[in-house]
């Protein structure tokens, strides 16, 4: 739901994060940079400058991509939110027959039971896109140390790099994980609740 308030914080802390990773990054970027002006002083050569130069923009695209995935999984958990507000679900009135008290009951059932499954399959879908944002996470991870690792012996840029590989490795993780958590927990009410449902037929 766009009110739940712990997944609009957990939204917030990682939009956060986010730009913090890209300020990181565009540090990143002037570090290297300066390596291009003089890669001989660094002892590199220019292909491995220019490989380098590709692995910053590499980052700088996956951190876009992130961007957008959890920019679909709040919107995926916002349509849950809406019920059924342009959801295309008939209204329960559709299915009232008259006085017949009886006909009203089975269509308000019907009715709860299709809602209750569009808000299971909403949570599964956004559940499968905060999995694609925590590979992500780990990509840029694995990629940070790898340059942290390249460049630990011929510069001062180390602290830079290990920096963007924390907040990658910390911030962002745990921020997707509580997302995820609460994506979980929501889907297990739901759950529980048409269990409930189907109790009372």
């Amino acid at each position: 739901s766009p009110q739940n308030p712990e997944l609009q914080q957990a939204r917030t802390e990682l939009e956060t994060t986010l730009t913090d990773l890209s300020a990181d990054l565009d540090d990143l970027v002037e570090s290297v940079r300066a390596i291009e002006t003089d890669p001989y002083r660094y002892g590199l050569e220019l292909e491995e400058v220019s490989r380098r130069r590709k692995l910053v923009d590499d980052v700088g695209r996956e951190i876009e991509g992130m961007r957008g995935e959890l920019t679909r999984a709040v919107s995926t958990a916002e349509a849950g939110g809406a019920g059924t507000a342009g959801g295309g679900l008939p209204s329960p009135a559709d299915f009232e027959t008259g006085d017949d008290d009886e006909g009203t009951g089975a269509g308000d059932d019907y009715y709860a039971q299709m809602e209750q499954q569009r808000q299971v399959d909403l949570m599964h879908e956004q559940d499968e896109q905060l999995d694609g944002v925590f590979r992500t996470v780990g990509n840029l991870r694995q990629q940070a140390n790898d340059m942290g690792r390249e460049l630990e012996d011929q510069t001062g840029m180390i602290g830079e790099v290990d920096t963007l590989a924390d907040r990658v490795g910390g911030k962002l993780q745990n921020g997707v994980s509580k997302m995820r958590h609460i994506v979980r927990r929501n889907e297990g009410e739901l759950l529980h609740d048409g269990t409930v449902l189907s109790g009372i037929d």
